[in-house]
Order: C-alpha cells, then sequence, then structure tokens
C-alpha cells in the first residue's frame, strides 16, 4: 500500500512558520509508515503543486498534518482536495478543521451542548475602543482568532485594566490582521488531552498537566508562545509537563468526559488534542481543540502528544499505526 504525508514542511524558524512540521518530524513520519511495512514519501504542500503530484503518483491513503499556507479556511484545503479527488486520509473533516480554527466558533458550539467554555467576547476589525469595557471579567486573556501553535499569544497578553486591554488589543489585531478574542482568565490547573480513535471506540491518552511553577519567576502563569518555543528548548528543556497527571478519580473522570464529549460534539475524527484549565471553583473548561496536533519525535522535546503516547508505553511508530489504524477502520 502507498501511503503519502501531506504535510508543511518548516524552513525557517519565523513565527509566521512555526505552526509548520520540521524536516526532523516530517521524515520521522515517513520512517515510522516504512517501518510499518507501507511504500511512503512526503508531499511538503507550501513548495509542490499539490494536486498535480496526487494525481501523477496516487496514493492508496494519505496521513494528512498539512496545516495550510494562510487564512482561516487552511487547515482544510488539503482535506477538500483529498475529497474532491476521493482520496482516503486521516483526521477531521473539513468542517471540523474550520470550527476548530477560529477558537469562538469552538466556544460558541461546545457552550451551545453544554460543554463548559471561559467566558469570551471578539474584537472586530477595524479596532475600535471598546464600549463595553467595565462589563470584562478582568483579568482576561487576548489570543488572535485564527491563529494556532500559541502564534501571537505573548507572557503579555494576560491583561488586568481598560488601558492595556485597548492598547494590546489594538496592536495584536493590526499584527495578525484578523479579530482578537478577549477571554476570561481561568486561575486553576491547566491540562492538555490526547485522544485516539473514534467513537465507540475512543482512547484518552494519559492527561498532561502544565506546571506553571517551572517558567522564569516573572512570566505569568500561561502556556505563552515564549514558554512553548523560546525559554523551553531541546537544550535546556523546562520540566513543564507532568504526565501521566495527579489527580483524583473524580477530576479524571471529569477531564475524559469532557473531552470525549467535545471530540464527538465538534466532529472531531482520529485524533485530537485538546486544552482544558479549571475556574476558580475548580470546574474544568475547554480552552482549544487542535485536531492536527504536532507530535515532534524528540522526546527531549516538550511535545504533548508523543508524552503522552510514551506514557502508556507506546514508540512513535505505534502512535503512527494507531493514527493510521483508526482512520483505516473508519473507512471499512
Amino acid at each position: 500500500m502507498k501511503i503519502v504525508l501531506t504535510c508543511n514542511i518548516r524552513h525557517d524558524e519565523s513565527e509566521s512558520s512555526i505552526e509548520w512540521d520540521t524536516p526532523e518530524t516530517v521524515q520521522s513520519i515517513v520512517q515510522a509508515l516504512k517501518d510499518l511495512g507501507y511504500e511512503a514519501w512526503a508531499l511538503d504542500c507550501g513548495q509542490e503543486d499539490v494536486e498535480q503530484q496526487l494525481r501523477k503518483n496516487r496514493p492508496d491513503f494519505v496521513f494528512n498534518i498539512a496545516e495550510g499556507l494562510s487564512g482561516i479556511s487552511r487547515e482544510a484545503e488539503i482535506p477538500i482536495l483529498l475529497e474532491k479527488l476521493q482520496i482516503p486520509y486521516t483526521g477531521s473533516a473539513p468542517d471540523t478543521l474550520l470550527y476548530c480554527l477560529d477558537k469562538d466558533k469552538t466556544k460558541q458550539i461546545l457552550k451551545s451542548q453544554g460543554i463548559p467554555v471561559p467566558w469570551g467576547i471578539v474584537t472586530t476589525i477595524p479596532w475600535k475602543k471598546i464600549e463595553f469595557a467595565e462589563g470584562i471579567p478582568y483579568p482576561v486573556m487576548l489570543k488572535p482568532l485564527y491563529e494556532g501553535s500559541s502564534k501571537g499569544i505573548s507572557n503579555n497578553n494576560l491583561v488586568k485594566d481598560n488601558d492595556t486591554l485597548f492598547k494590546k488589543t489594538q496592536a495584536l489585531s493590526e499584527k495578525w490582521k484578523q479579530p482578537i478574542l478577549i477571554e476570561q482568565f481561568l486561575p486553576g490547573r491547566e491540562f492538555t488531552v490526547a485522544l485516539i480513535g473514534n467513537p465507540p471506540n475512543l482512547k484518552v491518552l494519559p492527561i498532561v498537566e502544565i506546571n506553571f511553577a517551572t517558567l522564569p519567576k516573572a512570566a505569568n502563569p500561561i502556556y505563552s508562545f515564549e514558554a512553548k518555543w523560546i525559554w523551553d528548548t531541546v537544550e535546556n528543556p523546562l520540566d513543564i509537563f507532568t504526565c501521566p497527571a495527579k489527580l483524583s478519580k473524580t477530576l479524571k473522570n471529569e477531564i475524559e468526559n469532557i473531552s470525549k464529549k467535545t471530540f464527538e460534539v465538534l466532529g472531531c475524527r482520529d485524533w485530537t488534542r485538546m486544552d482544558l484549565r479549571c475556574d476558580a471553583a475548580g470546574k474544568v473548561n475547554v480552552l482549544e481543540v487542535n485536531p492536527l496536533p504536532g507530535i515532534i519525535p524528540d522526546p527531549a522535546a516538550n511535545s504533548c502528544f508523543p508524552k503522552a503516547a510514551r506514557a502508556i508505553g507506546w514508540d512513535y511508530r505505534d502512535l503512527i499505526r494507531e493514527v493510521l489504524k483508526a482512520a483505516m477502520t473508519r473507512y471499512q
């Protein structure tokens, strides 16, 4: 069987391309597919004519991790093409990828189904002074609406007053050319949850907790761009994750049940990683959902999905196998 890995390969270290995958990650996935007995190769969707290549070297299956180039529909571009060409692929359908890239759309869908999410409101473009500032439940987090991998979410995006809110929101909207989500900051514990499979055979991997106490002394307790990409390096890794997280049975069940319901409500398929955080009362809320999770192979790198997989004894090849198995089973 021929399997192609559709991806966007990171050719520099700029913030704009940080959500794309490194050549090392791409090579590791291709090698894992080969080790599993498949004829496999990678297709860089940012460098080649993808449709032409797929028609010329038509694969039997696609392992999709392509994040897309730009725009609010970028993550859906390759799945839309694959459905046009009738080539089966791993991961969520275009509609789910569209919803999940829009942070506010995700929140509204989940809230409508009774899943707890933090209070939030979206600014508009062009930016205007916010008239409802008195009703904002400070402190709040500011997030570009359509970005991933903590892009645009710096350590100083946690704001506590109107003046800072106005200035920071305007600067962010001008830089990222998109609306900004103003979201209530939740002061409790934060978790990352990796899921593999499809209902009713949906597996929650060991839960990861983020240890904010390991961040630099002056840092805010958020998993910011600096925390993810600058302060935490392979050469000097932060002890930022605990996996499995130390949880009571009640809290573990609450996290798993909310994660599974979120997966189903959003129509996720095969695998997904999501971020959850507790409010002041200890109630679990969903922050964001990523149906195209990063899977950096180096154990020294703090990549949540592979870390959760290793916690149950899976190596990198096992992780790739299980994602592929879930997708292939779905097509049967």
